[in-house]
């Protein structure tokens, strides 16, 4: 190499083979030193070789030599200083580099940045104790390993960013408070078909897919094979389900008002206590083939349902305020609607045999045009002036009625 050519070295902080600076070679080795340390913002310099020799010659320095530069302590060997931290009862073993060099004003490269620079107690394998949550640790230490913020399945992120906080990793920090605005944000955002889809297809099919409390709000949801989901209050509002198989689905105390449901499937279903007001079923089916599990709709709100021309012998409808709903033509044979709430129901053209209405409210209610016999007992509940009185119908009659109790 010519003479005239100027040398240069990287220079590296002792023990921490990252983030160098390039650095040209004086005259001097004290010049070296104030100019290497400048560059590392370090104070009092000792220069070392990559074999940790002191180097105390300008003259033994070449071009690109690799030169750690320490502020006093004696060279550590970072390639072969590996740490073992004790976070909670887990070991995690790392190098003493990883701790120091990604973050240097963190409190974890204040307390690994030389060997001597931290005392603490350790456990009976001389691993480092750390009380702190080892769950929320991890991601902060693949973080300083490769500079990716990556969160696993079911890690909670604020947890992590209290974590990140606590060690003084502050570009980890400001990271993981942007994902929790993200999440803030998308909380109340429905599924689409595609992402709920998306949820379908990782689920093996001998499992239970559990969807308390999932947001699918006007999500088209037509036609898919959902059976057996648990849907337990989840948002299904205005949703469209037309078609879709739910047999034995739970939708316990769910929102479904508006929902579009015709000729689903919902042999075996649960829905005591939700909401279907308004909601769309026509020509869906009920009915459990075998005869076995019937579907429960017990409590019930389908004010003003569309349930035309629906297989529903056998539901229970216990209780139910079906106030308003069109019923025409439907199966009702063996259904429980003792309770229920039929006020102004269209019940024309129903099989109703062996219906057990007792108790139900039926003011207003249309029976007209029954293709079968009617056996039923009713407590009626009327209104005569200021005065208010139960009248008890037995009624076994052949030919098509129209019941209207409002009628003194």
């Amino acid at each position: 190499m010519d003479s005239k050519t100027p040398r240069r070295v990287t220079v590296f902080k002792n023990g921490c083979p990252k983030k160098g600076k390039m650095v040209l070679v004086p005259n001097t080795i004290e010049e070296l030193c104030f100019h290497a340390g400048q560059k590392l913002d370090i104070n009092d310099c000792k220069l070392y070789t990559s074999k940790g020799v002191p180097i105390d010659d300008i003259q033994l320095v070449r071009d690109e030599d690799v030169i750690y530069v320490s502020s006093g302590e004696c060279f550590t060997d970072s390639s072969e200083d590996w740490i073992t931290l004790n976070v909670g009862g887990r070991h995690f073993t790392t190098t003493r580099a990883t701790l120091v060099a990604s973050d240097p004003e963190s409190m974890l490269a204040k307390m690994f940045s030389s060997q001597k620079s931290w005392k603490s107690a350790r456990d009976e394998t001389g691993a480092y104790l750390i009380d702190r949550s080892p769950d929320y640790f991890a991601p902060l230490l693949n973080y300083l390993r490769h500079g990716k913020l990556i969160l696993n399945e079911g890690i909670n992120p604020t947890g992590v960013l209290e974590e990140a906080k606590f060690f003084g990793l502050t570009g980890m920090a400001e990271q993981l408070e942007e994902i929790i605005k993200d999440y803030d944000k998308d909380e109340d955002k429905p599924l689409t078909r595609q992402e709920f889809v998306r949820i379908l297809l990782s689920t093996p099919s001998n499992c239970e897919l559990r969807c308390q409390g999932i947001n699918l709000e006007g999500a088209d949801l037509s036609r898919l094979d959902l059976r057996y989901i648990n849907f337990k209050m989840a948002n299904l509002r205005r949703a469209d389900l037309a078609g879709a198989n739910l047999s034995n689905c739970c939708f316990e105390r769910s929102c479904l008002s508006g929902a579009h449901m015709d000729g689903a499937s919902l042999s075996g279903v649960r829905m005591q206590r939700a909401n279907l007001e308004g909601a769309s079923l026509m020509a869906c089916n009920f009915e459990d083939p075998t005869g076995v599990k019937s579907a429960n709709l017990e409590g019930v709100n389908m004010k003003s349902c569309d349930l035309e021309a629906s297989q529903m012998s056998g539901v229970n409808l216990r209780v139910a305020t079906m106030k308003g709903a069109n019923l025409q033509n439907c199966n009702l044979r063996g259904a429980i609607l003792a309770g229920a709430d039929l006020e102004n129901c269209n019940m024309s053209g129903c099989d109703l045999q062996e219906a057990n209405v007792r108790g139900a409210n039926i003011v207003g209610l249309s029976l007209e045009e029954m293709q079968s016999p009617l056996h039923m007992s009713l407590w009626v509940h009327t209104q005569s002036g200021r005065n208010e009185h139960d009248q008890h119908l037995d009624v076994n009659l052949d030919d098509p009625i129209r019941i209207d109790p409002g009628i003194p």
